[in-house]
Order: structure tokens, then sequence, then C-alpha cells
């Protein structure tokens, strides 16, 4: 793999999740890319102790896909990293916007999440079943992890 290319595709709603990818694309030499929602999300929209806010409302809707704005392709990556926030335990359904819109046949798949308390949980397993095709290497919550130990967590993964 030694022409393996990566890339690292985020969201990010408060700037969390875009540093860690950040972190997550230096320590890899991994191209870069952010998923832009077609409508951002306001300070309200992200307020998860109302249950008529817009995360909520998408978060409880297995349905739910937000449009994305901008145009990201994969095709000629061998490895995508997918990173996002966890909103109520999972990945936050533009994720799953994201992941449809691509093929993923044959290519290694590795998520990494922010949280402010749940954790990966089922996220990384469940974005993979979507990423039809994927060979799924696991998964990680990296709030506060330096460079090298998100390359010593994804090194591992991909051996």
């Amino acid at each position: 793999m030694a022409n393996a290319k990566t890339a690292v595709v985020y969201f990010s709603a408060t700037g969390t999740t875009k540093q860690m990818a950040e972190k997550a694309a230096k320590a890899v030499g991994a191209d870069l890319f952010e998923i832009v929602p077609a409508q951002a999300y306001t300070s309200a929209d992200l307020n998860w102790h109302d249950k008529k806010s817009r995360s909520t409302i998408e978060s409880n809707d297995p349905k739910s896909r937000p449009a994305i704005k901008n145009k990201i392709d994969v095709k000629d990556y061998d490895t995508v990293i997918l990173a996002y926030p966890i909103w109520w335990g999972y990945a936050p359904k533009i994720m799953y916007t994201f992941v449809e819109s691509q093929s993923f046949e044959k290519k290694n798949l590795i998520t990494l999440c922010t949280s402010g308390g749940s954790g990966l949980g089922p996220s990384g397993k469940d974005i993979a079943k979507a990423a039809k095709g994927s060979i799924f290497k696991g998964g990680k919550e990296f709030n506060y992890g330096s460079e090298a130990d998100i390359k010593k967590f994804v090194d591992g993964a991909l051996k």
C-alpha cells in the first residue's frame, strides 16, 4: 500500500471535529474534505435539550438525509477516514447522506468521532453498513488525541 491514497472526510457543526480531522489528515498524510450542509446548523438547531431542534428531529428520523452543499468524490482513494461528532449516541444523518452518495467498494473505512460523553458507540459499524462494499477497519473517539495518537490508531487499524 505504498502508493495508497487516503482521504479524511469530516462534518463539524461547532469546530471541534474539524480540529480533530485536521490533526488526522496531517498525521497520516491524507487529503482533507469538509462536508458542508446545504443549510448551516445554528446553535438553536444544535440544542439537544429541545426536542424540536433540527438536530434532534434529524437524529430521531432514520430516513433523514440532510442535503450537502459541496461535492466530494472519494473514488480515487484506497482508504477513507470519516470524522464526525456524536449526536445522541450516533453519527449525524448528514454522514449517511455523504456515505450513500459514494462508492465504497473495496475501500478501507475508518471512523473517528468527537463526543461529549457517549463515545463512538455503534456509529462506526452503522456507517460501515451504509458504506456498501467497504472494509471497516474500526473506529475510535478522539476528543483530545494528539497527531501521534491518531496515527498510531490508523496505522494499527490498517494492518
